[in-house]
C-alpha cells in the first residue's frame, strides 16, 4: 500500500542516529544513507519496502513538522512500542502520549507517541490483543 514516507529534517546527522536508536525497536533495518545528499532510509526486516526516509526537504527549504501530521509505524508487540517509546526518548525524542492503551481507537489498540528531534510526530502502535 505505501511505497515510502519521507520526513524532512535540518539536521541529518541527528536525525540519522535517532531513527537509527529507534527503528530496530520496531525491526527496521537501515537499508541506505547517503551523508552527501542527505538522506538516509530504513525498511522492515523482511520486506523491502515500505521505506522511511529521513532527510533535507526537496526543494533545499528549512524543513518544518507539520500541524496535524504524524507517522505511525506498526509494531509488532506491545514490548515493541514500549522499547521504541524509551529508546525515543534517552535519544532526544520528546514523549507525546506514553505507552499504553487507547481503548478510544479499539479495545486493543496499544501505542506511545513521540516527536523525532526536528519535530516531526511519530506513533509506535500495536492493535493485538495482549
Amino acid at each position: 500500500m505505501l511505497s515510502h514516507i519521507h520526513i524532512g529534517t535540518n539536521d541529518h546527522a541527528r536525525a540519522h542516529a535517532f531513527y537509527a536508536a529507534v527503528l530496530p525497536a520496531l525491526g527496521w533495518v537501515l537499508k541506505f544513507v547517503e551523508p552527501e545528499r542527505p538522506w538516509s532510509g530504513w525498511k522492515p526486516a523482511e520486506a523491502e519496502r515500505p521505506l522511511l526516509i529521513v532527510g533535507r526537504a526537496f526543494d533545499g527549504a528549512p524543513a518544518s513538522a507539520g500541524n496535524g501530521q504524524m507517522v505511525a509505524l506498526l509494531a509488532p508487540s506491545r514490548a515493541a512500542v514500549e522499547a521504541f517509546h524509551a529508546v525515543a526518548m534517552a535519544h532526544g525524542g520528546i514523549c507525546e502520549g506514553p505507552p499504553g492503551l487507547r481503548p478510544e481507537y479499539h479495545p486493543h489498540y496499544y501505542g506511545a507517541y513521540v516527536r523525532d528531534p526536528d519535530g516531526n510526530k511519530l506513533c509506535a502502535c500495536c492493535h493485538a490483543p495482549e
